[in-house]
């Protein structure tokens, strides 16, 4: 077991973020999980690298002491995620965070437009982020402009997809894998795709499953890890 000196000196630990959590939260229980159980001092660096939606799953890289200064390096790094979107409707958070807002005919979709459609979405694209994001405009975060109810103009971003995989196809449900750079909005992928196809879709289900070389597979959930600084593991 890692000792104070070990979690200071710094550790990246490899969590396996659970649904609905914020990723501020899953910090923050492991942060208090240190103090209580391990003692460590309760101004000690902790953060992670590359926030996750609360209503995705899967990867969240968090370092502790000195390695808190690898956070920008580890955030630059390619990530993987999977997860479904839905065919023939949208909501305004291009999630299942809102309800669905408006319908689209999918009768015209068939799997060469579906495979046809990724190819729009290789390499390097324009992507406009979601209204319900924490990116700041005017000092004030886009979601909580969509909240006021207000009309907010958004920039295009550039973005990479490197890989983009249908994994599995039962309309309206189309299961994906996609490799991307930092900055990536998979909820704005899937509102985008639907568009492409001259339909609607958003995202209901999204696992982020490793970030550069660290891969989910290795990681723990925040309970498991306070059992294991209590040695229950």
């Amino acid at each position: 077991m890692n000792t104070v000196e070990d979690y200071l000196n710094g550790q990246i630990l490899l969590i396996d973020k659970p649904l609905n959590w914020t990723s501020f939260q899953a910090v923050n229980k492991l942060k208090y999980a240190l103090i209580n159980k391990l003692g460590l001092p309760k101004k000690f660096k902790i953060g992670h690298a590359g926030t996750l939606d609360p209503l995705a799953t899967g990867l969240l890289l968090v370092c502790t002491g000195k390695f808190t200064k690898r956070i920008t390096e580890l955030q630059g790094q390619a990530k993987e995620y999977t997860g479904t979107f839905h065919i023939g409707a949208t909501t305004p958070s291009y999630d299942l965070e809102t309800d669905i807002d408006q319908t689209y005919p999918t009768s015209h979709i068939d799997e060469a437009l579906i495979f046809e459609t990724i190819k729009q979405f290789l390499g390097e694209i324009d992507q406009k982020p979601p209204i319900y994001s924490a990116i700041k405009k005017d000092g004030v975060r886009l979601y909580e402009h969509a909240r006021a109810g207000e009309t907010v103009e958004i920039a295009f971003r550039k973005t990479t997809i490197n890989e983009f995989e249908i994994t599995r196809i039962s309309l309206p449900e189309i299961d994906f894998r996609v490799v991307c750079s930092k900055g990536t909005y998979i909820r704005s992928l899937a509102f985008d795709f639907g568009k492409a196809m001259n339909s609607g879709a958003h995202l209901t289900a999204l696992r982020r499953t490793k970030i550069g070389n660290y891969d989910v597979l290795d990681g723990i959930d925040v309970t498991e890890f306070e059992n294991s600084l209590l040695g229950k593991i």
